[in-house]
Order: structure tokens, then sequence, then C-alpha cells
């Protein structure tokens, strides 16, 4: 699929994963949509030509349908949706304080999961409506997942069991959206530099690159973007979880 002149979306594009994804389709001609948080588009800063920051919540179904109405209105035919947005706070079933605290994990699972599948839904709904290529093909929708949702580490159980959902409806949806000529593809990124990483000191950051096998080091935010990219060129690409982590599989902690 060729996306220049055709709108993509893209979640948690204030920052990080999302920010690189929108510079880079915006580079090879698309016109990006970045949904983020008030606080988050307020504090972005300058975009990327091409790229135009909407603050909208993905965990509100009206919240998401405004933004997809202003690409609408401003005549943009959606072809592509990348959802990175998420949080990853870290919490044991049973620490010093108690159990688990149950409405972070309600909170976990609604950003990552159930905030993500509502952009799916509701981006899905907007791709069927446009015209299909001579493939048949109309847009692709691309999910972010983590390695965690594999085997993740001591105090990650929302986030795996977050991540894991989104691995896990990532062949339904290609099969349920399959008739309408639209791609699901979800990417699992190991260890990545964004700024979820900047409480780390650099004696820490420099262990967690050296646990990666090879290349021996911290996966970078345009690396991920480069791959969405490929995603997006590789029509065969559907209904695959591809990991992207230098071959790391986490230890226990």
């Amino acid at each position: 699929m060729d996306i220049a002149g055709y709108a993509a979306l893209v979640s948690g594009a204030a920052s990080g994963l999302g920010a690189a994804t929108a510079s880079a389709l915006a580079a090879q001609g698309a016109t990006v949509y970045g949904l983020d948080l008030d606080k988050a588009v307020a504090e972005a800063g300058p975009q990327p030509d091409g790229v135009t920051l909407i603050a909208a919540d993905v965990t509100e179904d009206v919240s998401v349908r405004n933004a997809l109405s202003r690409i609408h209105d401003d005549g943009a035919q959606l072809r592509l949706a990348v959802n990175c947005a998420g949080i990853a706070p870290s919490a044991r079933i049973l620490g010093r304080g108690g159990p688990h605290d149950l409405d972070l994990f309600h909170t976990v699972l609604k950003v990552n999961l159930l905030g993500t599948f509502n952009v799916l839904r509701l981006t899905a709904e907007a791709i069927a409506r446009q015209e299909p290529d001579v493939d048949g093909q109309r847009g692709l929708i691309v999910n972010t997942a983590s390695i965690a949702a594999f085997e993740a580490q001591t105090g990650q159980t929302a986030y795996a069991a977050s991540k894991a959902g989104v691995a896990g409806m990532t062949i339904t949806a290609a099969r349920d959206l399959a008739q309408h000529g639209i791609r699901v593809v979800t990417i699992a990124p190991g260890i990545v530099d964004t700024p979820m990483m900047a409480g780390f000191s650099d004696e820490v950051r420099a262990g967690l690159g050296a646990s990666v096998p090879f290349p021996q080091r911290l996966g970078r935010p345009d690396e991920f973007a480069r791959l969405v990219t490929m995603v997006v060129e590789h029509d065969y690409l559907n209904g695959e979880t591809i990991r992207m982590d230098g071959a790391l599989r986490m230890k226990s902690r």
C-alpha cells in the first residue's frame, strides 16, 4: 500500500514511538493526524510538516469519533491507523504494601487494551468507507504490543496482561476485517529508548542494552517507525505479531 496522498491516524503521537511514526509517515507523503492527551499535545512543540496533533483520549468513544470527524471534514481519506498510546506502571501482585491495586490494574488495561480496541474499531469503520485498490485493499491498522506479552518481568502483570490482549486479538481482528479489505498487524517491541526510559540512570540503561543479544543496545523509536512503514508497503503481512527486540527474551527480573 502506498500511503502518499492519504491520511494516517497515529495515537500517542506527541512523543516516543508515536512521534517517530508520525514523522516517518509524513516523510512518505501521508497527512498524519496524531492523537494524544491534552497536556501532551500542549507540551509537544512544533510538529514536522504534514503532522497535526489533536487532543483526544483513546479510551473515550466520543473523543476518537471527534478526531475522525476532523479528518473527514478536512477531506482526507483515512487508510492507516497506528496505535502507539500506552502506559507501563509496575507493581507486584503482592508487595510490601499489600495486594496489587485494583484501580491501577484496571487503568492499565483500559489505556493499553481498551484504548487500542477503541481506535481499532472506529478507524476500521472509517477505512472501510474508502474505495479499494486493484487488489481490494482499503487500508491497514497497526497495533503495538510488547515482548512483555510473551515473557514479562516481575511487577509487570498488568502491563503483560494488557499487551497479551493486544497480541491475542490480532489474528481475529485481521479475520474480522478481511471482508473489508483491511489488514491488521501488531508490532511487539523490546526495550526501546523512549520517554518511558527517561527515569532510568545511564548505568541502568547501559545494563538493559547489554542484555540484548544483538544489536547489544536499546532499540530506537525510528526503528519502530521504519518497521511500520515496511508493514505498510508489504501487502501480504496480515494477522501477525512481529517482535522487534534484538532476539531478547526477558528474564524474570
